[in-house]
Order: structure tokens, then sequence, then C-alpha cells
């Protein structure tokens, strides 16, 4: 037992001090995240606010200007005004606005004589979901006004349905809460994947791993002792997001940090055996770089759920998304950091990831034996 112990602590000993002559590893495990974490949490927001929107009025009154003053005051509008709705039409298509409000000359006859007094609006559709969010707050902005309008007339105003809205755990609607808990996900892939893709390449790109077959390691100590640096420099990745993420972006952590630590720890797990069965099957640095940024990186990015709704996708690429691990971790992060440990959301992710590292884990010892063919 000792002599195994001995063994495997001179290789994590070797690989440790490997780490600390790469920079490039440093870098990925502690630079890149604060630099992706900046990144989206200041300059990559999915909400839409301060939307240029053209307003055209073709005969500006008390009605008309209240309601352009609600746009004005909305939060949501950055308004400009046009006095030719072929000036506004163009401006859209020139992309200095994203949308055009436009009132008739007899939007206020017609409103103060109870009839029907619609409105066009013009949105900008080649952004389709931004189009549909401004249509909504066009759309709410107006029906707040009227309601404010008819209030002000003494009169009372019924819509055939009453929304009573409420949102639950994200009450602000705040893309931020949302982006960077996903990014941990992201970010520990890339430190377990791409980085551990690596490890046993390079051994055989700079011919050591003739030396290491005549130790007297095993090949499970072997490799044991390779990854369990990567593991503890993902693991600190992690904890250096998620202080970024409580201290810097205020984003609530409503679960114990001991069951985050738990999940984490498998999810870096699943990707340091991903890493390293491509590692092993290519043999080659720059084929196992560019495998992990295909195999794990990309698909952890684009299907995992971190920017795009994996409902909306198409129902092959849904069934897809079941293979790639990101998935299950990233439910379990925003899970965790917005509504709380939800058991069964933990524990069927938690699960999926649990059998996806015992299949790698199989093949990578399938894969590994002490010969040189």
């Amino acid at each position: 037992m000792n002599a195994r112990r001995q063994r495997l602590w001179g290789m994590v000993h070797k690989e440790t001090l490997q780490i600390l002559r790469d920079p490039s590893s440093i870098s990925i495990a502690f630079v890149m995240p604060v630099v992706l974490l900046l990144l989206f949490g200041y300059g990559v927001s999915l909400d839409a606010k301060r939307i240029p929107l053209g307003i055209v009025i073709e005969q500006p009154d008390t009605a008309s200007q209240s309601l352009a003053g609600a746009f004005d005051r909305s939060e949501f509008f950055r308004p400009q005004r046009y006095e030719a709705i072929q000036t506004a039409q163009q401006a859209l298509a020139e992309r200095h606005i994203d949308g055009i409000l436009w009132l008739h000359n007899n939007f206020s006859s017609r409103l103060l004589s109870g009839e029907e007094a619609p409105i066009g609006v013009f949105v900008n559709g080649v952004d389709s979901n931004r189009a549909n969010i401004t249509n909504g707050y066009i759309q709410g902005t107006w029906l707040a006004w009227l309601q404010h309008y008819a209030e002000a007339q003494g009169q009372e105003f019924r819509l055939p349905v009453s929304l009573e809205q409420r949102v639950w755990f994200n009450p602000a609607l705040n893309s931020r809460l949302f982006l960077v808990p996903g990014l941990i996900a992201i970010i520990m892939t890339m430190i377990g994947s791409l980085l551990t893709a690596m490890v046993v390449a390079r051994e055989w790109e700079r011919g050591t791993m003739e030396a290491l077959m005549v130790t007297p390691l095993h090949m499970g100590e072997m490799l044991a002792g390779k990854l369990i640096p990567y593991f503890l420099l993902g693991m600190g990745g992690m904890m250096l997001s998620v202080a970024m993420a409580r201290g810097l972006f205020g984003v609530p952590l409503l679960s114990p940090l001991w069951l985050l630590v738990l999940c984490s720890a498998l999810y870096m797990a699943v990707s340091l055996a991903i890493g390293l069965l491509i590692s092993i099957v290519t043999r080659n640095q720059f084929l196992a770089g560019q495998v992990a940024l295909v195999v794990s990186f990309l698909p952890s990015f684009l299907l995992s759920g971190f920017l795009f709704d994996i409902h909306s996708m198409p129902d092959f690429v849904q069934v897809v998304t079941y293979l790639i691990p990101a998935r299950y971790f990233v439910a379990i992060l925003q899970t965790l950091f917005l509504a709380g440990p939800v058991w069964p959301v933990v524990a069927f992710n938690a699960g999926a990831m649990l059998l996806m590292l015992m299949i790698l884990v199989a093949l990578v010892v399938k894969k590994s034996y002490k010969r040189l063919d």
C-alpha cells in the first residue's frame, strides 16, 4: 500500500510540476474564468432594454402626445420622433431604429368617439427573438396607457381576460442571473476536456510515454496521477467562478455550498474522462485539441441550454442534447443557484452524469494498456 501510494504521489508531483511550468494551464484555469465571467456578465445580455423606437404622429394633440410620453418614460425604449412615416421606414431599413409606432391623423378622434383607435407598428424582424420582445413591450405599453387614459376620462377599462402575472425564481427577468451559472459549466468543460485531452497525447508526442511504460506504475496509477492535479485545478476554477458570481454579479445561491461542490466534482470527473479518452485515442496534441473542441466544448456551449432554450430546438436536436453532459450540469447549476435544492431535478441530472461517468471510465479502461502498439 505504501509503495502504491508513493508511486501515485510521485506521478501527481510530476504532473503538478508540469502544470506549473506551463503558463497556459494556469491561464485556462484561473484567468479565462475571470475573462469569460466579465465578458458574459457585463458585455452579453439577453435583455431588451432601451430599444430604439421611431414615433410618427401625423396630427399631434393631447392624446397622441400622452401616448408618446408613455414610451418616453419606459425603460425599455429610446424613442426618436419622425415627422413622416417614409422617413421612419428609411431609418428602420438602415438599422437606426428597431421599430416604428405610427399614430394616424384620426387617432384621437376615433379614441374620443369610443371607436377602435388602432396604431401602426413596424418591427425589424431580422432578429426574430428581439422582434417578438419588442412587439410585446409595445403592446404592454399601449395597454397600460389605455388603462391610464380610461381612468383619466372617468371610464372603466376592461379586457376580456384579466392576466395576473407572477415570475418565479428570477422576478426581474435579469438574463445575467441565467447566464452566469450556466457559464460555470462551460468553464469547467474547457478546463476538464480541453486540458486533459493533451495529457496523454503530450507524453506520446514527446517520447516520454516509453519511459513511463518501464516504471513500476500501473496504468490506473499513471492515469490517476495525471488527472488529480487537473481535477483540483478545475475545482479551483469553479470556486473562483462561484465567488465572482456571488460577489461581483449578485447571483443568489439558494442551495448549500456542499451540494454545489459535490455536483461540480461529478461533472468535473465526467469532463476529465472525456478529455482522457480523446487523448488516449488520438495520441496527438493538435488532433486531441480539435476533437475536444468539436466533441465537448462546442456542444456544451450550443446544446446545453446555456444560451439557447432546448425545448425550442428541433426534435432530433433535442434527442442529441441528452448525450451532452453539460446539459445536465447546466440544469443543476441553474436550479441550485436560482431555485434551491429541488431534489428531483438534482437527482435526475446527477444520476445521468454518474451513468455517463461509468460508461466513460469503462471505455478508458478498455483503451488503456501499458503497451507501445
